[in-house]
């Protein structure tokens, strides 16, 4: 009988961990000022800058919810859109865009071999970390650990934001360090490379 109890608790985790802390149902009534921007389900960005929101990850995408809107994160372009939404909101929100979808963009196939090399080995010369070791060699991210899904994204986005954390720009969030680092030691080369590689990788 125990481990019968104990099977149940474990398993009621275990759901509980898989679903996180938000509804996506709940979210999606608060989508629709965010469709404006980020597209219906968050997957067509009106602009190549903006990043596409579904299926990064819902601890992730919180995260950088609670950043944007406390202004650790500062975006002109989302002032006061979260204000007057709760922590639970923002849970909601996160969890509505990481059941949806990500839409894969198509990579330059001139820049794919390189932006491959650098996503899976990193570069040993320059002491540039694999990316795959935090966001998963097919770009799906490590949702425990709060590390975004890449693949597919927006490759202008991409590219802006490793220019931010390179140029402490992005300095906000749980794991700015390791990004400002790796970033540091990229060219604008390799970040359009990698940012092109991830566009397509699924």
């Amino acid at each position: 009988m125990k481990r019968l109890i104990a099977g149940v608790v474990l398993g009621v985790g275990l759901t509980a961990m898989a679903h996180g802390a938000g509804d996506p149902a709940a979210g999606e009534q608060n989508a629709a000022v965010c469709a404006a921007c980020h597209g219906e389900g968050g997957g067509k960005p009106i602009m190549a800058v903006y990043p596409k929101l579904s299926g990064i990850g819902e601890k992730y995408l919180y995260r950088q919810l609670v950043d944007i809107k406390t202004g650790d994160r500062p975006i002109a372009e989302m002032t006061g859109l979260l204000d007057n939404m709760s922590d639970q909101d923002l849970w909601d929100l996160a969890a509505y865009y990481n059941e949806q979808d990500m839409v894969v963009a198509q990579a330059d196939p001139e820049l794919v071999e390189r932006g491959q090399a650098l996503y899976r080995g990193g570069n040993m010369a320059t002491g540039v970390a694999s990316c795959a070791g935090c966001h998963s060699p097919n770009g799906s991210g490590n949702e425990p650990a709060g590390y975004p899904a890449l693949g597919g994204q927006n490759a202008a986005y991409v590219e802006k934001q490793l220019k931010a954390y390179r140029d402490g720009e992005r300095a906000a969030g749980a794991n700015a360090a390791i990004m400002m680092d790796v970033a540091s030691r990229l060219n604008d080369a390799e970040i359009k490379a990698l940012a092109n590689y991830v566009s397509g990788l699924n």
